[in-house]
């Protein structure tokens, strides 16, 4: 199957949620004992498996080649992009995307050369749960998913969104389809390498600093970059967002 089993999340929830001490609570992570525990699953998952391939992909794939690849997905990208951005009524941005995949999917040989950056056009990499928020759905609590790492629950279910519209997911090979995803996973992996060493040696506690710096960086995504300067964290209904 190509979707995670949910059931397995659902029973690690119940048998997750509670014994965090109080003055470590943070009303946007409520699951806060589940979460911690799938992020170091996640973590010892990723120092087994990913963390090894990607540096194994790192050290054999030339740069160029690995950059053509990294924009091939990118290029893919686009048409998520293009879609949320329609739904969210930014027509010229969705028109933006769609002349960024034009452009990249013909003079850029499928996407493997970013032509469309190169000559100006912006690219903006919207997605559902973006959409979700912009029409004042709140994130949710704080969610670590199985393998897939930092989440809330209005990003979970914008991600089923996001496989609907990802035409990986709708290839009818599964050989082909599993090898793209394999591929675009560890392309991506190793494109943080570097980042994640700078974040072990940084953060006092990495699932507080990955936590904040994704909660963070999915409220300036779905401001456009100009997030209101105070929130309250409604955790499933933002009125005021619903009158932009």
């Amino acid at each position: 199957m190509r979707i995670l089993p949910l059931l397995l999340v659902t029973l690690a929830l119940a048998a997750g949620c509670g014994s965090i001490p109080k003055e470590e609570r943070d009303p946007r992570d409520p699951w806060q004992a589940y979460n911690r525990a799938m992020f170091k699953f996640n973590t010892d998952f990723d120092n087994a498996f990913f963390k090894p391939a990607a540096k194994g992909y790192q050290a054999i794939v030339p740069e160029p080649i690995d950059q053509g690849i990294s924009n091939f997905f990118n290029n893919l990208a686009d048409i998520n992009s293009a879609v949320n951005n329609a739904l969210q009524f930014k027509l010229s941005r969705a028109g933006t995307d769609v002349g960024r995949l034009a452009v990249n999917t013909t003079v850029g040989l499928g996407g493997f050369f970013d032509v469309a950056t190169n000559i100006g056009i912006p690219s903006y990499k919207e997605d559902f749960g973006q959409t979700l928020g912009y029409w004042g759905i709140g994130d949710g609590p704080y969610f670590v998913m199985p393998i897939l790492g930092p989440s809330s629950v209005r990003d979970t279910v914008g991600f089923a969104g996001d496989l609907f519209v990802d035409p990986l997911f709708n290839l009818n090979e599964d050989e082909i389809y599993w090898g793209l995803v394999a591929l675009r996973a560890v392309d991506t992996r190793a494109g943080l390498l570097e980042s994640g060493d700078l974040m072990d040696e940084a953060a006092l506690d990495r699932y507080v600093f990955v936590r904040d710096a994704y909660l963070q960086r999915r409220r300036s995504l779905v401001h456009d970059g100009n997030p209101p300067a105070d929130e309250d964290y409604d955790l499933f209904w933002d009125e005021d967002a619903i009158d932009r």
